[in-house]
């Protein structure tokens, strides 16, 4: 599995890189080096869209588990975890749990804890945003790790209101728009929603390479 990931990624940064006829890049330097640059490139691009995004239109577009996200999609865009799918099921469990949070323990009326502090209430609207998220991606078979990290964004008061989350959903959306254009022109078969197991298609786009 290990071995067919790293093919993948190779094959990612060298459609990328024929894309744009820089194929003497490729013959000068190492796998590793060119693979770093991709993501160099792709994780700044993703993340500064969303941004400008925000910047234009002064809203919460942009939020730290964005960044873990951008990675995933980049470095293995044909793990589950990559998946549109999972990517929007996870970030939007992760705020609907930390929401839910907020609420069972009084918090949504408080400022941040990065404001007031820690108290009993928020370790326990913290501990559990995360248990019910982990839980939920597991039974729905939605895993995208980073969402953790927006249940416990929403449930450490970062972003309290409800009505933030569908603009917290539109950053994970442009995120996503800007992944499947860059593996498609890639030649990676990113999916529209969910990806397969390790299909025929993984073994094929292996051996080709």
């Amino acid at each position: 599995m290990g071995f067919r990931n790293e093919q993948l990624r190779w094959q990612l940064a060298r459609g990328i890189i024929q894309a744009l006829h820089l194929e003497r890049l490729a013959s000068r330097y190492s796998r590793t080096t060119v693979m770093a640059v991709f993501n160099l490139i792709n994780g700044s691009l993703s993340i500064a869209l969303v941004a400008f995004v925000a910047l234009v239109t002064q809203e919460a577009f942009i939020f730290p588990s964005l960044g873990a996200t951008a990675f995933i999609l980049f470095y293995v865009p044909m793990a589950q975890p990559a998946s549109p799918r999972n990517t929007l099921c996870g970030h939007l469990i992760g705020a609907l749990m930390g929401l839910l949070s907020l609420y069972i323990f009084g918090l949504q009326g408080e400022a941040s804890a990065f404001l007031t502090g820690v108290d009993l209430p928020r370790v326990g609207a913290a501990a559990l945003s995360l248990g019910l998220t982990s839980c939920l991606m597991v039974i729905l078979r939605v895993a995208h790790p980073p969402a953790g990290a927006t249940a416990l964004i929403v449930s450490l008061g970062l972003m309290p209101n409800p009505a933030q989350l569908p603009i917290l959903m539109a950053g994970v959306g442009l995120l996503l728009a800007h992944a499947f254009v860059m593996n498609r022109l890639a030649g990676i078969p990113y999916p529209l929603w969910s990806a397969g197991t390790e299909g025929p298609g993984l073994q094929a786009m292996a051996a080709r390479d």
